[in-house]
């Protein structure tokens, strides 16, 4: 067993059991949400064990929704534009200038934090809702998840774990696909 299906299996998923986990996913009211950090190479095995998680989480009477980055990524993108100008654009204007604008689309234009937002349940239910917010790593280097966090507090009501494809960095610190440099603020809690 991974070092990180042991975090999953022994760690987040005996809390995700409980009836209202809320309190030990978080020590904010309004932030119930925690996250899970893996190695990126790790994508597809967490991909598996997440599934597994899943099924065993609605044995036990959760509902269970997942919300992927990517395609959050994407309609926020094609609220701009199509795709294939994205492409001629990078094709024409470059990477670094492509990373700038999508960075400044899902910051104003049309927010990543509103595309997750819309996406929670509608009609949320602290006991039996938990959400996973998964291909995180879609959002690299255009967009850092910090400020996703940040922004979903108050909006957020069931328990929910962003899954962070990064390294840890000391006791809160984390480096987003273990390239960037740490940030050291995040105050939901790492498992």
């Amino acid at each position: 067993m991974s070092d990180f299906e042991h975090r999953l299996s022994h760690d987040l998923e005996p809390i995700l059991q409980m009836s209202d986990p809320r309190s030990r996913i978080s020590a904010y009211h309004d932030m119930p949400y925690a996250l899970f950090w893996y190695d990126p190479a790790e994508e597809f095995r967490l991909r598996r064990q997440v599934t597994m998680l899943e099924t065993r989480l609605a044995q036990r009477g959760k509902r269970v929704l997942r919300i992927s980055l990517a395609e959050c990524l994407e309609d926020a993108m094609r609220s701009q534009y199509p795709l294939d100008e994205w492409f001629a654009a990078e094709r024409d204007q470059g990477v670094v200038t492509m990373v700038e604008t999508v960075s400044e689309v899902l910051a104003g234009y049309s927010p990543l934090v509103d595309h997750v937002a819309k996406r929670m349940p509608d009609d949320p239910d602290p006991m039996r809702d938990v959400v996973f917010i998964l291909r995180t790593g879609a959002l690299f280097p255009m967009y850092r998840t910090f400020s996703l966090l940040e922004q979903l507090t108050g909006r957020v009501h069931v328990p929910t774990v962003l899954f962070y494809p990064g390294h840890k960095d000391g006791a809160a610190g984390l480096k987003f696909m273990g390239v960037l440099d740490a940030e050291h603020n995040y105050r939901p809690k790492i498992f």
